[in-house]
């Protein structure tokens, strides 16, 4: 710039001072520019000031000269010191040049640029409100500045900007948002300070109502919580419990549904401390917001449920976790098995807080979670809601059990989560079980797998969905039984068994019918009952370890009449004989030996009710696949003559290793407490005396072992062995005793038992011949 060129009003001895490199006479140029601009503010000439600071801009501030430059930023603020209360009438033209100056590549002058604009705020105070977001754009620009003098300068401006806005009442908070919006998502360390310390600021301000703004700027409040400096993750921190401390106060202005899907993304963060904040968040959200919630239960739930299997390194997050999963499946209630497809929705009355009103927007019609950019969520309308307002919720159930199953699965997911899973499908299954039975046939597979879990408890959790499933009302199809099931798909036919002809009792039901006592059993019973003794006989690990196990569960779960007479019915088509044989078996032992099924014994004990004789012909065709549970089946329901009739047959059969162990086994039974009736009726030989001779059969078939002894000194406490010999009009017939037992023909039976034998015989020769297994299918 030419130091001689006319700038009027300004002499030409200010330009020169105002050029010069040392800052004393820049300072003194400064001061005669305060003299002559009050002397304006005096003569209220106002084009003159315009002028002088348009000088001190154009020719100065934005010179390409830097000492140029230095001088037109003391000017300016020599200018704004002069103006005093009337510089807000100036301020654009004054602030302007000096913003400009904060991104120079010399950091003296940036500092100089910073000390200028701190003189023009000082003296301007409230009336740079209007020009607060240039202001804070560039302070935010200087924060991050790497000359540390550059920094203390912008730290003393920013400071007196604070105290500028938490005086007044006239902060422009609407306008202010976008640039914070824009700005919280800085990376730089300084910049992201600067920002919290803002939020902080203007949460502090009772006439600033930021919590309405709080889904612009939660999801970047969450990403500076992130950062690696402790001292910027303790100060968001500080500011997250803020917010939180006010949405507990003022619950009904609360955008709750628009921060939803935020919480969501966060709660499923690799950082701990976003993890545990954004789950204490979603915590509150889930108690304060209530049903409000429930549209996203498919995120909140896929966030959720990986945090309950972890270990004690992270047991704060699963302990809030674990609240949040309880919280959210309390809202699930029976209104939400509304049927009327056109009305998804359901209407209910005000619940969760009672004592102050909550925040119910509207839910997206959609119910999904997925989409955070939802319009529908994001404007969703707050309002405060009365007991008299009724609100519209949406139960995304599609989406939570698609979640739900996905986390079956999942291999990798630890035990606590898979029981989780499983108590959700329970709860869905009690709460809205026409919505979820259409689920049924998709959930069925995985939930059948999962009873190879290696936890115990998961299998129980397992075993009470699939029970639910196989009882509920709301799997009952038209018809009764399983063959009148609505139109099966092609790959499910296998799944529905027919029922057969009733042959086993002129006066007993048909063989699969239900019970009177247990009417809610339905069609998913008998898929369930089939697809057991399917994955028994794929998996005969899992029959051998947790066979009885599983069955016995359900026998306290279900009718245990209805297992037994069904897994019978469904052996007696099974054509791997092998596996037959082995599954009556385990059923035998399970029925002889299980505290849980004492009724059921005492049932088939007497004999007396046409259920109980229609279910003993049931068990005992699928029960001649193994010899020896057919004699122990007899010896239970006191068919004494029938069992020693078989024993006699006994000679006739291939006598290998298993078939003696079995006879071993049966003898460890009768010395248990469950055949003590048995043994206190060897005293009253007159009327047993086909027990007896059933008992000394067994001992002729038994190689003088430990079994042998132990069978030989029982039936040696028998009392006058003479009376053995009576003749058959003498003895006093165990049919005399029950009448009613005669209605079974005996005959049929014994024909039965030797056609199934035959067939084990000759199975077994075609399987020496041959190395392979073959394979197993349930015949229709």
């Amino acid at each position: 710039m030419n130091a001689e060129r006319d700038l009027a009003p300004l002499a030409p001895s200010v330009v020169r001072a105002l050029n010069d490199k040392l800052y004393e006479k820049r300072k003194v140029a400064a001061l005669e520019i305060e003299k002559l601009v009050r002397e304006f503010v005096a003569q209220n000439n106002t084009s003159q000031i315009k002028h002088v600071i348009l000088i001190l801009s154009q020719e100065f501030a934005l010179s390409q000269h830097p000492h140029s430059r230095k001088g037109g930023l003391i000017g300016l603020a020599a200018c704004s010191i002069a103006l005093g209360k009337d510089s807000g009438l100036y301020l654009k033209e004054l602030i302007e040049p000096v913003l400009t100056c904060f991104n120079d590549a010399d950091s003296r002058l940036r500092y100089y640029a910073c000390e200028a604009l701190y003189n023009i705020v000082k003296v301007a105070r409230g009336s740079v409100l209007p020009h607060f977001n240039v202001l804070f754009d560039g302070l935010s620009k200087l924060a991050a500045d790497p000359d540390p003098n550059v920094k203390s300068g912008s730290e003393l401006l920013d400071r007196l900007l604070k105290d500028i806005v938490t005086e007044s009442n006239q902060f422009d908070l609407v306008g202010f948002i976008p640039l914070l919006r824009e700005r919280i998502y800085s990376n730089n360390q300084y910049a992201r300070q600067f920002i919290i310390s803002w939020i902080l600021v203007l949460e502090s301000v009772p006439d600033i109502n930021l919590l309405d703004y709080l889904p612009e700027i939660l999801d970047g409040l969450f990403q500076i919580l992130g950062d690696n400096s402790k001292e910027i993750r303790k100060m968001c921190e500080v500011a997250l419990g803020e917010f939180l401390k006010e949405i507990k106060k003022n619950p009904s202005s609360v955008k709750f549904a628009e921060m939803a899907n935020i919480l969501v993304i966060h709660c499923q963060a690799a950082d701990d401390l976003i993890q545990l904040t954004a789950m204490c968040w979603m915590r509150e959200f889930i108690q304060l917001a209530g049903r409000v919630m429930l549209p996203y239960s498919s995120g909140i739930l896929t966030a959720v449920l990986p945090c309950l299997s972890y270990d004690d390194r992270k047991k704060n997050i699963k302990e809030v976790a674990n609240v949040c999963n309880q919280s959210l499946m309390k809202l699930v209630i029976p209104e939400d098995d509304e049927v009327d497809e056109a009305k998804q929705s359901v209407t209910l009355s005000e619940e969760p807080n009672l004592e102050e009103p909550v925040s119910k927007p509207e839910a997206a019609s959609s119910g999904s979670l997925d989409a955070s950019g939802d319009s529908n969520v994001s404007n969703a309308s707050v309002c405060t809601v009365t007991s008299s307002e009724r609100i519209q919720v949406t139960l995304n159930l599609d989406g939570i059990v698609q979640v739900l199953d996905c986390h079956l699965h999942d291999t990798s997911i630890g035990m606590m989560t898979r029981i989780a899973v499983l108590k959700w499908l329970y709860h869905l299954y009690i709460k809205t079980p026409r919505k979820m039975f259409r689920h049924t046939d998709s959930l069925f597979p995985i939930l059948l797998r999962t009873l190879s879990d290696e936890s115990d408890e998961v299998i129980l959790k397992d075993l009470e969905v699939l029970a639910e499933i196989a009882s509920s009302p709301a799997g009952q199809t038209e018809g009764y039984g399983p063959s009148e099931a609505a139109e099966p798909r092609p790959s499910q036919v296998e799944l529905h068994v027919p029922i057969r002809n009733s042959q086993l009792s002129s006066s007993g039901p048909k063989g699969l019918e239900c019970s009177p006592s247990t009417p809610t059993m339905n069609s998913y019973f008998y898929k369930f009952m089939i697809n057991l003794l399917k994955r028994f006989s794929s998996e005969r690990k899992l029959l051998e370890t947790r066979g009885a196990f599983i069955i016995r569960q359900l026998c306290l779960l279900l009718n245990a009449e209805n297992i037994f007479h069904s897994m019978a019915d469904i052996l007696l088509r099974e054509e791997d004989l092998k596996f037959a044989s082995t599954m009556v078996h385990t059923l035998n032992t399970i029925l002889l030996t299980s505290s849980e099924l004492f009724q059921l014994r005492n049932q088939l004990k007497d004999l007396r009710t046409p259920e109980s004789r229609n279910l003993f012909c049931c068990l005992y065709r699928s029960w001649c696949h193994n010899p020896v549970t057919t004699v122990s089946l007899c010896f239970l329901t006191q068919n004494y003559k029938h069992a020693y009739d078989l024993i006699q047959k006994f000679g006739d059969l291939e006598v290998t290793v298993d078939f003696l162990t079995e006879v071993d086994k049966l003898v460890q039974l009768i010395e248990c407490p469950i055949f003590t009736y048995l043994r206190l009726q060897l005293l009253d030989v007159k009327n047993n005396p086909y027990l007896i001779k059933a008992l000394y059969g067994l001992l002729m078939l038994l190689p003088q072992s430990s079994a042998f002894q132990l069978l030989s000194h029982r039936l040696q406490c028998v009392p006058n062995p003479e009376l053995m010999q009576s003749a058959d009009g003498s003895r006093v017939s165990t049919s005399s005793r029950r009448p009613a037992s005669s209605t079974i023909d005996y005959t049929e039976l014994l024909q039965h038992f030797d056609k199934v034998q035959s067939k084990h015989l000759e199975v077994r020769h075609q399987r020496a011949g041959r190395a392979e297994q073959p394979e197993r299918r349930v015949v229709l």
